[in-house]
C-alpha cells in the first residue's frame, strides 16, 4: 500500500519523520515489526513497508494463550492489507513464574519474552538489522507501560513516538492511508484484563476470550472482561451501558457469562477504564 498525494501538510511531515527515523536505523538489512494488529503497530508497519519497501520489513506477531484468536485472525488481515510479509513466533511468557503471579510489572515479563524470541528466533534467520514497536508519544508518557522497559533493554525502537505522534496523530494517519484498523479500539491482552496477584492462568484466560467474543457479536466492540473470579465484570464506554442493559442483550450477556464458566455477570457503570488495575499499583510505588 502506498501513502496518499494528498495528504495534509502536517500529516505528511509526520510520515516523512517517521521514514526519516526507519532509514537512520536500518539502513540496510531488514525491519522487524512487534505487531499485534492495533492501529499503532499497524500504521508503524504501514509506514515502514512505505519508506522501506516490503522486501526490507517483517510483521512479527507473538502468539500465546493472551492473544485472543480473534484478534490474531484480524491482524493476518490487516498485515495482508499492508502488504506486508507476517512471521508468527510463539511465546511462552506462560512458564515464567513472574509473569503467572501478575504484579504490576506483568507486561514486562510478557514483552522480555517477545523480544527475546524474536533475537533468538526471528532475527539471524530473516535478516533483521533492527526491531522497532508501535509505542505512540502518549503511552510514551504513561507511567503504567513497564514493556517499554523490556524494549529499551532489547534496544527495541520506537519511531512513532521518537517522531512525536501521539495518538491523536496516529488514527488521523492511518485513516488518511484507508488502514481497515484505523478505528479499531485498543485491545490489551487478554492477560490484562486479570486483577494484578491473581494467577494468570490459561483458564482464566479462556473465560476472558469467550465471553468477549459474545460480548463483540452483539454489537459492542469496544469492551473488557474483567476476571474477578466467579464475577465477570464487563466494562463498555459509557454510552453502550444503557443499551447493554436492554432486556435481550443483558440476557444474553448473562447467558455466555454462565456459559463461560462465571457465576455473576455484571456491567461496571463507570465504563471503559484503561490501566485500571496498573496504575493505581504504579502511582503508588508498587511496581
Amino acid at each position: 500500500m502506498h501513502l496518499g498525494d494528498e495528504l495534509p501538510p502536517g500529516l505528511v511531515e509526520l510520515a516523512d519523520e517517521v521514514g526519516r527515523l526507519l532509514h537512520a536505523a536500518t539502513p540496510t538489512g531488514r525491519l522487524g515489526v512487534a505487531f499485534s494488529g492495533g492501529v499503532d503497530s499497524g500504521l508503524l508497519l504501514a509506514l515502514a513497508v512505505r519508506y522501506l519497501g516490503p522486501a526490507r520489513v517483517l510483521a512479527v506477531i507473538g502468539v500465546s494463550p493472551s492473544l485472543a484468536a480473534d484478534e490474531l485472525r484480524a491482524a493476518r488481515a490487516v498485515a495482508a492489507a499492508i502488504g506486508a510479509p507476517v512471521v508468527e513466533v510463539a511465546t511462552h511468557e506462560g512458564d515464567n513464574p513472574l509473569y503467572r503471579a501478575n504484579g504490576p510489572d506483568r507486561c514486562f515479563h510478557c514483552k522480555d519474552e517477545l523480544f527475546t524470541r524474536i533475537s533468538d528466533e526471528v532475527a539471524a534467520a530473516h535478516g533483521l538489522g533492527a526491531v522497532a514497536y508501535g509505542e505512540n508519544a502518549d503511552d510514551a508518557r504513561r507511567p503504567d507501560r513497564p514493556g517499554a522497559r523490556a524494549a529499551a533493554n532489547h534496544a527495541v525502537l520506537r519511531p512513532l513516538a521518537d517522531a512525536g505522534l501521539a495518538k491523536a496523530d496516529v488514527r488521523a494517519l492511518a485513516r488518511a492511508l484507508g488502514l481497515p484498523n484505523a478505528d479499531k479500539p485498543a485491545a490489551p491482552c487478554l492477560a490484562s484484563r486479570i486483577p494484578h496477584f491473581s494467577r494468570v492462568e490459561p483458564a482464566k484466560l479462556r473465560q476472558i476470550e469467550a465471553l468477549e467474543r459474545v460480548v463483540h457479536g452483539l454489537g459492542f466492540p469496544d469492551c473488557r472482561v474483567r476476571h474477578h473470579g466467579e464475577i465477570a465484570r464487563i466494562e463498555l464506554p459509557e454510552d453502550d451501558i444503557a443499551r447493554a442493559m436492554q432486556p435481550g442483550s443483558r440476557v444474553a450477556l448473562q447467558q455466555a457469562g454462565i456459559a463461560a464458566g462465571f457465576r455473576f455477570v455484571a456491567v461496571d457503570v463507570a465504563g471503559i477504564q484503561s490501566g485500571a488495575f496498573t496504575l493505581p499499583l504504579v502511582e503508588a510505588g508498587h511496581a
